[in-house]
């Protein structure tokens, strides 16, 4: 089978022929239809987090089941299922507390990776998933099933971006409703933000972009106010469409620095920050903490939306089923394993919501 590989930070990927070992005890095969790109495979590629080379990226992914490794419960060859990094045990400290996306239990596959090249040389399992290939073994706590009529390219965005987005609203922040919300970023990330304010109900919904057209795509995605952040004073704006108090939640889903210390400046009262987007591991920002301390404020960090997937995902997909949650039109382009490179700068470019590599 084929896959996408990184061999050199910073460089294309290259498309080769990999091997994969079959499932071991509670892992599963899946050969996949769909892996969107996310910006934490870019930035992995980048080398904005170390690690090894060479690796197979993408985690953000959907397909069918395939095999089953023993002991494996509650799947069956042939199900539909999205893929995502989550790896979970269910009994550890974190575990038992419900959050499995802080899982401390190290598993066989993180200590072998299931990916070869055709000489038997160890690939790197990237984002414990490796889903930029045909074919992905992963533990089935990774895996949910879902309806075989949902369609699995956008299914695939439930994996990441989806459960990242709307879970830091309505997870982590737990975001009452009638809250202003300011979301900084409307890319596949911060779009399903704005969509998990809408379901919150909350009354101010405010995004923030530096291009119109995702801009625009806020608006059809729920948004009620957006602030073009080159050509608008973006505090003053945020001022004007609270009434002067500030927001009570503002989500930065963008690993930009500039726009996590703007952020503080868009909190009201009792306000909070929650940090969604990921910057590379070296950069740092600034802030005051006395007036965090003096306006009873609060920095939140948000991984992966505080998902518990196999809640999550059904919850999401009962949700688009009912035309309430909007997946088909996060979907920017689609492009073949070959053309990822071109998907990859289409992201890096600003250009696209969400690309997907359809195998």
């Amino acid at each position: 089978m084929k896959a996408a590989i990184c061999y050199e930070f910073g460089q294309p990927l290259v498309v080769e022929e990999i091997e994969l070992a079959p499932p071991q005890a509670g892992e599963v095969r899946v050969k996949l239809t769909a892996c969107a790109i996310c910006h934490s495979d870019i930035l992995f590629a980048e080398g904005a987090w170390g690690g090894t080379l060479p690796a197979v990226y993408g985690h953000e992914a959907a397909g069918i089941v395939a095999e089953l490794g023993p002991g494996v419960e509650g799947l069956a060859v042939g199900d539909h299922v999205v893929v995502t990094l989550i790896r979970s045990c269910g009994t550890c400290h974190y575990c038992a507390q419900g959050k499995p996306y802080a899982c401390e239990t190290k598993f066989a596959l993180d200590r072998n990776s299931p990916i070869t090249k055709a000489d038997g040389s160890a690939i790197t399992h990237g984002l414990r998933t490796g889903a930029f290939a045909e074919e992905a073994v992963v533990h089935a706590s990774q895996v949910v099933a879902i309806p075989k009529e949902v369609p699995l390219e956008s299914a695939s965005l439930l994996g990441c971006g989806v459960i990242t987005g709307f879970g830091a609203v309505v997870n982590t922040a737990s975001v009452p409703a009638y809250s202003s919300v300011v979301v900084i970023g409307t890319g596949g990330v911060g779009l399903n933000s704005v969509q998990g304010a809408v379901q919150s109900g909350a009354s101010t919904i405010i995004a923030i972009d530096l291009l119109d057209e995702k801009l625009e795509a806020a608006r059809k995605f729920g948004a009620t106010h957006v602030i073009n952040a080159i050509k608008e004073d973006v505090v003053a704006a945020v001022k004007d469409a609270t009434e002067g108090r500030g927001a009570d939640y503002v989500f930065v889903t963008v690993g930009a620095t500039k726009a996590i210390e703007q952020s503080y400046d868009l909190m009201g009262k009792g306000g909070a920050v929650v940090l969604v987007g990921m910057t590379a591991s070296d950069v740092m920002t600034e802030y005051c903490p006395c007036n965090i301390a003096d306006n009873s404020q609060r920095i939140l960090g948000s991984k992966m939306g505080s998902a518990r997937i196999q809640v999550d995902i059904p919850s999401l997909v009962a949700l688009y089923q009912q035309g309430r949650l909007q997946l088909d039109e996060l979907i920017s382009g689609r492009y073949r394993l070959d053309e990822i490179n071109d998907a990859i700068e289409s992201v890096k470019k600003g250009e696209a919501l969400r690309n997907v590599v359809v195998f």
